[in-house]
């Protein structure tokens, strides 16, 4: 929780654009191109740094983070005082971003091994924390910047943050080799842990099955939509409910809260209904909003749908580690996790200049929502034919007894 909290703030970006406008003169698009390289290093440093976290422990990615992340931040600040675009770019942008994907990934691989009764829940504690750190950070932030100025703001944040991180992740430890919850009993755990997972395949095994891709595809739809909303909700809530600029605003700061209440709640669910049952709700709930939005002038109605929207697009994240160790066990999941974000970092990139560029060519939302619509039915087809594929593999162990191998 501690991790995550820190290295949420990165959506709190936003608070430094004006402030970075008025003292350097430099452009929209230029200064948010330093969260786009944040979430591109973030997927990328994912999947690198996925079988360190397995081979080392969460201990040590802990710190490597605790270090990438903080001094991106204080280099930040660095980069302010000199006015250099392109250091910001590297030290936050680069160099956060690899802190970024590291904590990411650091404290879930521990966490589904510690609660294999509890993997929903246990995940989506940690990573709630991640939805809601703009919250905390956000009001806090631009209080600083007004009081201390930005490079200030960033050595104060970069500092802070590494302190948290670091004595979190000196915390963290996996648990001990066949270690069960108490009270668990051993038909229960050969239900409920490794040993009724699908499979326990390695991170290389697992990117040549067609679940994995089934997976990565559904997070990449799910999460450009999902920034795509979030990277226009005030402009689009004008234009199509009507809603005035602070109403807008004021939207724009609840979208966070029903971000991190989809994390806990999505992850707690499907603890109950099971991974494949939440990721179709997803995709129908979604389907279904996105469909409705362009039609919706009523303020109220439309504020509705973005929220459940949001609540799906937590609830996306906090999910998917879950469901990796339901397909592949927790052999390498911190690495087969890190593979998965990749998804996150394409659809960082894509999500925001796909909404802008078909914005601008078409001057209205409408066909923008009804795109990201069909591409819902598209993921709700796929995550019905995992199932076909998962009934698949599990009729398939039963009859020939034997481990699944990489399809």
């Amino acid at each position: 929780m501690g991790i995550h909290i820190s290295i949420g703030s990165v959506y709190s970006w936003s608070v430094f654009t004006n402030p970075l406008r008025e003292q350097h003169g430099w452009g929209l698009s230029s200064i948010s191109l330093t969260f786009s390289i944040a979430i591109l290093f973030l997927g990328l440093s994912a999947a690198f740094m996925g079988h360190f976290v397995e081979s080392h422990g969460p201990r040590k990615s802990g710190i490597i983070a605790a270090i990438c992340f903080g001094a991106g931040l204080i280099g930040a600040g660095f980069a302010v005082n000199i006015g250099s675009l392109y250091l910001l770019y590297f030290f936050y942008g680069a160099l956060g971003g690899m802190g970024l994907g590291i904590g990411y990934i650091t404290p879930v691989s521990s966490l589904v091994k510690w609660f294999p009764d509890r993997r929903g829940l246990a995940t989506g504690l940690a990573i709630m924390g991640f939805g809601f750190a703009s919250l905390i950070a956000s009001p806090i932030i631009a209080s600083l910047i007004r009081e201390m100025g930005i490079a200030n703001t960033f050595y104060l944040l970069g500092s802070v943050y590494f302190v948290v991180m670091i004595l979190s992740a000196l915390y963290l430890a996996p648990p001990p080799k066949g270690w069960l919850p108490e009270g668990m009993k051993e038909e229960t755990a050969e239900q409920e842990t490794g040993q009724g997972d699908l499979s326990q395949l390695t991170a290389n095994e697992a990117v040549k099955t067609i679940r994995f891709w089934a997976l990565w595809a559904m997070l990449f739809i799910n999460v450009t939509c999902g920034i795509a909303i979030i990277s226009v909700a005030s402009p689009m809530a004008q234009d199509i409910a009507g809603l005035t600029a602070a109403a807008a605003a004021t939207m724009v700061g609840i979208m966070g809260l029903f971000n991190g209440l989809g994390r806990i709640g999505w992850a707690s669910i499907s603890d109950y209904i099971g991974r494949p049952n939440v990721y179709t709700a997803f995709f129908i709930i979604q389907l279904a909003a996105f469909l409705m939005l362009p039609n919706t002038s009523n303020a109220w109605v439309f504020q509705i749908l973005i929220f459940l929207i949001l609540t799906c697009y937590g609830g996306g994240f906090a999910s998917i580690p879950a469901y990796i160790g339901d397909l592949f066990g927790t052999k390498q999941l911190g690495a087969i996790h890190g593979y998965i974000l990749t998804a996150w970092a394409a659809a960082g990139l894509a999500g925001p200049i796909l909404v802008s560029w078909i914005r601008e060519t078409t001057n209205s939302y409408s066909l923008t929502l009804y795109i990201f619509a069909g591409a819902f039915a598209l993921a709700l087809a796929i995550s019905l034919l995992i199932r076909v594929n998962i009934r698949n593999i599990r009729n398939a162990n039963k009859n020939t007894d034997v481990v699944d191998l990489p399809r």
